[in-house]
């Protein structure tokens, strides 16, 4: 008598949903039927298909099937070429595959049609294995483990091949695990789809936990069940395990010696043989403490409605969907549209798996123990809210351009869609929305209609007051001499206007460059970020005026630092005229070679002995720094000869000369 051990029954033992489901066809359609049959045994349960015989419903083979029949398809499922066969023999046909099952069917075919190789992991003698390779139109494979899986890749050469892996709805989670480890190494190319059904992992989970923690374990159900076979193997790597199918087999069970003894039950396992189970062991250890399991079953599969707010706990995360445990029998799954409102964002850029997230229901399907969820509705909900706070404070809000439709652009804010319109979205009229398009904007709120979830706001508005504040703090805060960085807005004949953040200032022609240049946009771009000085400010037109030549590019600062009369030097011609030659010492700095002072002898024509390009050795005659004027002579370095001279024409031409260089000076 063990009158101090501590019996433990794992919750998620029994029934799953799609067994469950399945029983309960069948005895509905004996009901209101006779001649109902069931297409091999209903479950791996002797006790359950006992009981259903003894109503009338007969296990059958498919040769065994006849036209009268009403033909039931089990939880496991069956191949296509079944569903043919059962139609031309002309019987009624109910459907019982468990939807996990039938959603492995709708991936093998659909990714079989488009000329993938399917692996399947599990028992390939199982009958669900059997019946998912019958709806693959081409290659199929069976693997346990990882072993076999490479073996697998290697001997089939399917290292290059388009593959699709997937597992048997029973199959050992920690198993499965470590095979889409090496498939992700060896065949990167695989599509991976997590098909082990969430009742099956969430109950090896929690009977590995309970083995852990246990001195002995029991667990019940058909030795011909492929899940509950798994769930002993399982517990039995934490302590010793049995597995029985009925509570008179609790008699062949040494119990002495256990402080506490966990029990679980395989998936095809009846509420009441359980109880049965616990009664007696609890008899046998003089433990008087029960466990109703039909209550706990009823209070697992809670109501869920469209609309209902519920939290679940990611199990898987793919490209298309996320899986959810919502503590209930039903499976939960997020479509990947319904993750999120940005578009461009991945499943797993959202959700982890071990996330517990909030989620609203759209579609509760108790037919097929799904629950399509959304997570993005519920971060809406929570976002409006954010937007009716905004609104009241005046809050400047960041969010994304997702959509240009007619009349505005939708901008994506807390899960929210927020409309702008085009008046309140463009900075400028015939302004192109689509230049605003996946772009981060900043805007305010004008109004909000909390009973249509819906909300009006404004780009400009912001933009507007952002320019206001900014022109207020540069008058306040600038002065003449200053230098600020400021972008090129525009270019005009005149000169070039600079964005000085919330100020336009203007920098004129002559103030552009030292240099001689044709026009502005030879010297800066629209766009280009460039550093000017304040040269005059007008608080009251709000005009400023800059320059952008620096006082350290002044070439003739730089002539004044390196040459002096007197100086020989090299210059280029740069100009031709008929008094003379203009010729450039530095950038920005020429000076004069005057008719008189090319040759000894009388030169009638300039060009007859320069052209434009030709370097020359003059000497440096005379400079005037405050006309800047600077006079070249290439005669100071000829050998002296007496020249003859019109000294009238001499004078006119020193007058033209003195014209011309004033000209240039300008």
């Amino acid at each position: 008598m063990l009158t101090n051990c501590k019996i433990c029954v794992a919750e998620t033992a029994g029934f799953c949903f799609g067994v469950d489901r399945a029983v309960k066809i069948v005895y509905n359609e004996l009901d209101i039927r006779n001649k109902v049959v069931t297409l091999g045994p209903i479950i791996h349960n002797d006790s359950v298909v006992a009981d259903l015989e003894r109503k009338g419903c007969r296990a059958v083979t498919l040769d065994e099937v006849r036209a009268e029949d009403t033909v039931i398809i089990r939880s496991h499922g069956v191949a296509a070429a079944v569903y043919n066969k059962l139609e031309q023999i002309g019987c009624e046909v109910v459907d019982a595959t468990c939807p996990f099952v039938a959603r492995i069917h709708s991936i093998t075919a659909q990714k079989s049609a488009e000329g993938c190789t399917v692996l399947i992991a599990g028992d390939e003698a199982h009958p669900e294995v059997e019946g998912i390779r019958g709806h693959c139109s081409g290659e199929s494979f069976v693997f346990d483990g990882c072993k076999q899986l490479e073996s697998l890749v290697k001997s089939r050469g399917l290292e290059k091949k388009k593959l699709a892996i997937l597992a048997q709805t029973t199959y050992n989670k920690k198993k499965w695990e470590e095979c889409c480890v090496l498939a992700e190494k060896t065949v990167p190319q695989a599509e991976i789809f997590h098909t082990i059904c969430n009742a099956t992992a969430e109950r090896q989970k929690e009977a590995a936990d309970l083995a852990k923690q246990s001195d002995l374990m029991v667990i019940v159900g058909g030795r011909q069940s492929s899940n509950t076979r798994k769930l002993k193997a399982v517990c039995e790597e934490y302590c010793p395990c049995y597995l029985i199918e009925g509570a008179d087999e609790l008699k062949g069970i040494d119990l002495s010696g256990a402080g506490s003894i966990g029990i679980s039950a395989g998936a095809s396992t009846p509420a009441y043989i359980i109880k049965e189970v616990l009664r007696t062991m609890s008899e046998i250890i003089n433990n008087e403490e029960e466990f109703n399991f039909e209550e706990a079953l009823e209070a697992s599969l809670k109501p869920i409605h469209i609309g209902k707010r519920v939290q679940g706990t990611v199990l898987s995360v793919n490209s298309n969907e996320v899986y959810v445990d919502l503590g209930t029998k039903q499976q939960g799954v997020i479509p990947a549209s319904e993750l999120s409102d940005d578009p461009s964002a991945k499943p797993e850029d959202v959700v982890k798996v071990g996330d517990v997230v909030d989620l609203i229901v759209l579609k509760p399907n108790d037919q097929e123990g799904i629950v399509t969820l959304s997570k993005k509705k519920v971060d809406a909900a929570l976002g409006f809210e954010k937007i009716c706070a905004a609104k009241e404070e005046n809050a400047v809000l960041t969010g994304f351009v997702t959509n240009v439709i007619k009349g505005g652009v939708l901008v994506t804010c807390n899960g929210v869609k927020v409309f702008i319109p085009a008046s309140q979205a463009a900075p400028k009229r015939e302004f192109d929305l689509n230049q605003l398009l996946k772009q981060q904007v900043e805007f305010k709120i004008l109004e909000v209609n909390e009973a249509k979830q819906r909300a009006v706001g404004s780009i400009r508005l912001v933009s507007r007051e952002q320019r206001a504040a900014a022109q207020s703090a540069f008058f306040d805060n600038t002065k003449v001499g200053d230098t600020i960085n400021g972008e090129v807005k525009s270019i005009t004949d005149y000169g070039v206007f600079v964005d000085l953040g919330g100020v336009d200032g203007l920098v004129r022609r002559a103030d552009l460059s030292w240099n001689r240049f044709k026009h502005p946009s030879e010297i800066v771009s629209v766009g280009d970020k460039i550093d000017v000085t304040i040269k005059d400010i007008d608080p009251e037109t709000k005009k400023v005026a800059l320059t952008y030549k620096k006082d350290s590019d002044n070439p003739w600062e730089i002539f004044r630092a390196n040459y002096e009369q007197g100086q020989v030097i090299k210059a280029t011609v740069v100009s031709i005229t008929s008094f003379g030659a203009f010729a450039q010492i530095i950038n920005g700095v020429d000076g004069l070679i005057h008719i008189s002072q090319i040759a000894n002898q009388r030169v009638d024509n300039v060009a007859d002995i320069l052209k434009v390009g030709d370097e020359v050795e003059v000497k440096i005659t005379e400079i005037d720094a405050e006309k800047k004027r600077i006079s070249l002579s290439m005669r100071a370095l000829l050998p002296e000869d007496e020249p003859v001279y019109d000294s009238e024409a001499e004078e006119e031409a020193d007058e033209e000369t003195a014209e011309a260089e004033e000209q240039a000076a300008e």
